[in-house]
């Protein structure tokens, strides 16, 4: 039998390692590079990331609907050709800066006053551009699970969906640590602008392989009878499941919102799903203002590349500890579910004391371990609450249940991102004026949103058990 299956997996592997390092290119290069060359607050950094934050969401809701139309092939390459261009363009956001604003270079253009009309007409232009580049890259990035899971269920029987599906997804966990590793080096070496292209080139060589590696396994020249009677060794019990499923009922889009399970979900995912991205997007510029640690350092690399070790290996164990209580404990899954969770919200508990320890010992190697504790906590919480749609809604509905829950996802990021901006912006300009509970200036903003995000999981928790305190499956 051929192994044609794991090297399409592969592919997959490292369409998600690239995903994931476009979409960090921008917080590895925003303190040292992107904010004085363009003369922005953190009020400007957090327009962009809270756009990117809701834009992808919506991009979400019909990603998987796209990917369906103009098939597998087809719709990934078109994805990732979309969010590579949008990755590349990013590059081109100096010059069209300088150019709209009539200066003469770009070195012109960082050279203006700070503070200046001129300074906060090149700040206001160029995020402008960068919301065009966010929004495209956002827009593609979207296809990209969707795709893959779509490939991994044309190429893989049921017994090897799942294993297939956590290797492509470990690239995600690679693409993060790989990028502190290599987009710092690259934008001090070459210049923030070839980060972007370099990073974001990455994505038109793998179109240049996937356009000739996949094809449906039925014609493609890879796959041997064997192979393909391997893959297709659940087709009569799918068959089966899809006649099954044409019988459930969905939920019309409206009617959704009558359930409580539905606003259950729509909770946890706005309180908590903003919490990661507010990491993802701002701790490289918490380690550099707060400790001096910038990501062209070492120290600063290192810094990342710990705090996303610590998510990675922590978290392969959200999806474990429901299966032990259901499996040893013989409770309920969704109980299993909902007790897991609880421990899992105590996680982000330790960005509390990120800050306070971190100032304490001066070293922030405190804030790396604790945040890389939270942000643990929130994977093996993520991993947890998306399959409690299935546990209380019929399979007709759970997609768009759980569309609904992205959305709110969405919303609750875009909002923290935006409030985080502008309070940091704030309270930098305050100094010691602004206080809280200890801290002063931009370091009392860090605290605040250190303490939203280390009680938001556990509120979520609660109103969510408050809304459905036992399982009850909907009915409809």
């Amino acid at each position: 039998m051929t192994d044609w299956r794991w090297w399409i997996c592969s592919l997959l592997f490292v369409a998600t390692t690239v995903n994931y390092l476009d979409r960090q290119v921008l917080s590895l290069t925003y303190e040292e590079f992107i904010k004085p060359e363009f003369h922005w607050s953190d009020a400007n950094y957090g327009t962009i990331t809270s756009f990117f934050s809701i834009f992808y969401a919506i991009a979400c809701l019909f990603a998987g609907k796209f990917v369906d139309w103009m098939g597998t092939k087809k719709g990934y390459l078109i994805a990732i050709g979309v969010w590579s261009t949008g990755a590349v363009m990013h590059a081109a956001c100096g010059w069209a800066s300088a150019h709209i604003g009539g200066f003469e270079s770009v070195a012109a253009m960082r050279a203006v006053e700070a503070g200046s009309n001129a300074a906060l007409a090149v700040a206001t232009t160029s995020v402008y551009l960068f919301l065009l580049c966010r929004g495209i890259l956002a827009l593609g990035e979207a296809g990209n699970f969707p795709a893959a899971i779509k490939v991994t269920a044309e190429y893989f029987p049921k017994k090897d969906r799942a294993f297939a599906t956590s290797i492509f997804n470990a690239g995600a966990s690679v693409g993060a640590l790989a990028a502190p590793l290599c987009i710092p080096p690259l934008a001090k070496a070459l210049g923030w602008e070839w980060a972007f292209i370099i990073i974001g080139g990455l994505g038109f060589i793998w179109m240049f392989f996937w356009h000739f590696m996949y094809d449906k396994p039925e014609v493609s020249k890879h796959v041997n009878e064997a192979e393909l009677e391997y893959i297709h060794q659940d087709d009569a019990e799918e068959a089966a499941e899809k006649a099954a499923l044409a019988q459930e009922k969905s939920i019309p889009f409206v009617q959704a919102f009558k359930f409580r399970q539905t606003w259950s979900f729509i909770v946890g995912k706005f309180l908590t799903d903003g919490v990661w991205w507010f990491f993802l997007f701002w701790a490289p510029s918490y380690f550099s203002n707060q400790f001096n640690a910038p990501a062209t350092s070492f120290k600063g690399q290192a810094l990342i590349f710990t705090l996303y070790l610590i998510v990675t290996v922590v978290s392969i164990f959200g999806g474990y500890l429901p299966k032990i209580f259901v499996e040893k404990k013989g409770m309920h899954p969704y109980s299993g579910r909902m007790l897991a969770m609880l421990i899992f919200a105590f996680f982000p508990l330790c960005s509390l004391f990120a800050q306070p320890l971190g100032v304490h010992f001066n070293s922030p190697w405190w804030p790396a371990v604790l945040i890389g504790l939270a942000a643990a906590g929130h994977q093996a919480w993520s991993a947890n609450i998306f399959s409690t749609v299935g546990d209380m809604f019929p399979k007709g509905a759970i997609a768009t249940i759980t569309g609904i829950g992205a959305m709110a996802g969405g919303v609750g990021s875009m909002i923290i991102q935006k409030v985080a901006g502008n309070l940091f912006t704030y309270a930098e300009n305050a100094g010691a004026a602004f206080h809280f509970l200890g801290f002063e200036g931009k370091p009392a903003g860090y605290f605040i949103v250190f303490c939203f995000c280390g009680i938001a999981y556990l509120l979520a928790w609660v109103i969510m058990r408050t809304l459905v305190p036992r399982y009850k499956p909907v009915e409809i």
